[in-house]
């Protein structure tokens, strides 16, 4: 009772960070969507994978739950008429009717989003009304001493039996954590989420402490106590108890609660973990064909046949479901005490408070926290099957990540960072763009370019002029590097009170300017640097200006445009695609932050070899429609082009447009930046061109 009552406390602690959260961020994937907010996109990749695995496991053990407690009955009542068959509560039917269970369920949760359950829930929790009013009439007609006797005794194994009990026991309690994994299908998320979460802990823990005390107390045989009739008979100790006390009426009253127990707690484990894969599929963390909805019911099928063929081939093929199981309790409480920590960063981050907020912070977080983390470290220690179990689960995935979703989810995830500027703060990030500029007349397309280039006001623009002071130069004889800087700044002055841009000026003295950008990029730890160049074409290797594209470490963005052009005229975007250039995570964010700025048309075109096969074509055209998808622009197109001349095709559409935007790959540092095809292209185009280049 005791354990239960602390792992009330602490669970009650982690429902409210939950809520804090859910109510901030009411979308479907529970602890995977706060990671995603706050961590980075492999760190949330990794809390997804084992939250979907450990509400996978939690789903297998309440389908063998079910079964067992299903073939009891069913054994039960047989036997009634005589004597009922050993197979009916064998492992292989036990195992047959938990696969039979858990398809049905899978099947009604692709039919209905809810499923169904909710008279399940209602059912369980009457039969266990009826067990505690029943056990608390008995108590009336046992004398004082009586109940005192069969509490005894109370520390049966000390205070360390008592820790191993909080740490077994953890996971009945689990449950609202499920409510958040499914929060983007619950109506007005903010209000109900919350009472949810806490009013279904309040349920859980008003039946488990009133019907341990009465199982207790009435429960067992005259000078027995609890712990000796538990070590008889383990696993239908409740049954027993309640049989003491309402007669073979509470036996079977234990029976039902137990089977509509099992099932309902296999349909949530089931809707909440298809809602998990989901999410991590919407962003690319998993096959994307996992995000589809059904166009008729609304439902994720794909999504819940995934998760069910993974419960069904566990309860196939995993003998040792135990450890299994407390892998999962390791990884729930992992999870939660991961949850505490985010809450934290999200309310010192974050600027929009969120609608519930946990009291007594931060010692609500805190204390929730450093609690989970020691009955995880408990769960590790007393079975080391379980960590061995959740170590082979994290490398499984980190190679699966790496080698199949890594860079949709990349580049899924800078998109929604360009239009959504809070996931940046949330992040602890502040990018800095640093923009030399030596023309007055460049000032106000760069900053404006510059100033699309970070989230809204979370990032920084840092323009930089550097005073070229010449040997012995005499400043009364020779102003012009006074005002040079001077008309920059001025410039810059006007630039932010006619557009509104917040842009830091930065001015230094050097005799090298192109070394002394690098300096400053290195300086500032700038994560970008746009550089603007008159004439793409002309640009001769070993030039100063390829020196410093080469020498800088951060990621390059090069302007050429015409002095008069201006940011907001570019309406229809042409993106030529040419294999993995490594710039397609740095082409999301300028194209996500550019379509946050204003409606946009995004063409993305790929030329093949006019003998390409029709498999090489059938590939280009799907990675093509995934590349649009995972970049998110809301009005796109794409276009594949069978030519040997791709120059001539990307010329053509580069004429209808008014923005030519190409990556490029940088082999290395102190390499040249435009290739022949870059240079050839900028030749024939006049419309304004922007090439991008991941650091090297």
């Amino acid at each position: 009772m005791l354990a239960f009552a602390l792992n009330g406390v602490v669970a009650l602690l982690t429902a409210i960070s939950f809520a804090e959260m859910a109510s901030k961020f009411p979308e479907s994937g529970g602890t995977y969507t706060f990671a995603r907010k706050v961590l980075t996109v492999e760190a949330a990749f990794m809390v997804g994978w084992v939250v979907w695995f450990a509400s996978i496991v939690a789903a297998v053990l309440y389908a063998i739950g079910f079964a067992h407690f299903a073939m009891v009955m069913i054994s039960d009542l047989w036997s009634l008429t005589g004597t009922s068959p050993a197979w009916l509560t064998g492992s292989r039917t036990i195992t047959s009717v938990a696969v039979v269970t858990t398809i049905v369920l899978s099947l009604s949760l692709m039919w209905k989003a809810g499923g169904g359950g909710q008279w399940v829930n209602i059912g369980k929790v009457t039969v266990f009304g009826v067990l505690i009013l029943g056990g608390l009439w008995s108590l009336t007609r046992v004398s004082s001493t009586a109940v005192g006797a069969n509490l005894q005794p109370f520390f049966p194994a000390g205070a360390g039996g008592l820790i191993q009990a909080m740490g077994y026991t953890f996971i009945a309690l689990q449950g609202f954590d499920l409510i958040a994994a499914v929060g983007g299908e619950v109506r007005e998320p903010t209000r109900n989420i919350p009472r949810a979460m806490i009013g279904s802990l309040g349920i859980a823990l008003a039946i488990y402490l009133p019907l341990l005390f009465v199982i207790t107390t009435v429960g067992t045989p005259a000078g027995e106590s609890i712990t000796s009739a538990a070590a008889h008979n383990p696993e239908g100790i409740v049954a027993v108890a309640a049989q003491n006390y309402l007669g073979p009426f509470g036996y079977w009253l234990v029976i039902v609660a137990a089977v509509l127990s099992m099932f309902s707690a296999l349909h949530a484990n089931l809707f909440a973990a298809s809602r998990i894969a989901r999410a991590m599929a919407r962003d690319r963390a998993l096959p994307s064909p996992l995000a589809r909805l059904s166009k008729l019911r609304g439902t994720p099928g794909n999504a819940v046949i995934a998760t069910a063929v993974v419960v069904v081939i566990i309860l196939v093929v995993v003998p040792d479901v135990a450890a299994a199981g407390a892998a999962a309790s390791l990884i729930f409480l992992i999870t939660f005490a991961l949850a505490h920590g985010i809450s934290i960063l999200v309310r010192q981050r974050s600027l929009q408070r969120p609608p519930f907020r946990a009291p007594l912070f931060p010692a609500v977080p805190v204390i929730g926290g450093l609690a989970c983390v020691g009955l995880a470290v408990f769960q590790g220690v007393a079975v080391p099957s379980a960590g061995l179990i959740a170590i082979v689960w994290l490398g499984l995935g980190g190679v699966l990540f790496l080698a199949l979703f890594a860079r949709r989810a990349r580049v899924m995830d800078a998109s929604s960072s360009a239009r959504d500027p809070e996931l940046v703060r949330l992040r602890g990030h502040v990018p800095l763009v640093l923009v030399p500029i030596a023309n007055p007349q460049n000032v106000e397309v760069m900053v404006s370019l510059a100033d699309a280039l970070v989230p809204a006001d979370v990032g920084r623009v840092l323009a930089l002029t550097v005073a070229i002071a010449p040997p012995d130069w005499n400043s009364d004889e020779d102003p012009v590097p006074i005002e040079k800087t001077q008309a920059v700044l001025s410039e810059l002055l006007k630039t932010a009170g006619r557009t509104g841009i917040r842009a830091e000026a930065l001015t230094t003295v050097a005799s090298t300017p192109m070394e002394e950008i690098v300096r400053v990029a290195r300086l500032h730890r700038c994560q970008s640097v746009l550089v603007g160049l008159g004439e793409i074409s002309s640009q001769a290797q070993g030039a100063p200006m390829e020196w410093l594209l080469g020498a800088l470490d951060a990621d390059i963005v090069v302007l050429r445009a015409r002095k008069d052009w201006h940011l907001s005229t570019a309406k229809r975007i042409l993106v030529p695609i040419a294999g993995r250039g490594g710039h397609d995570e740095l082409r999301a964010r300028l194209l996500g932050s550019l379509t946050r700025t204003g409606a946009h048309e995004v063409s993305f075109v790929c030329v093949l070899p006019e003998h390409a096969s029709s498999h090489e074509v059938k590939r280009a055209q799907r990675d093509l429609k995934h590349l649009a998808e995972d970049e998110q622009c809301p009005d796109y197109h794409v276009e594949l082009v069978c030519s040997d001349d791709p120059l001539a095709v990307i010329a053509g559409r580069a004429g209808e447009s008014d923005l030519l935007v190409l990556g490029v790959q940088r082999m290395g540092r102190h390499r040249k930046l435009f290739g022949g095809f870059t240079r050839a292209l900028a030749r024939v185009t006049s419309c304004p061109l922007i090439v991008l280049s991941r650091r090297g």
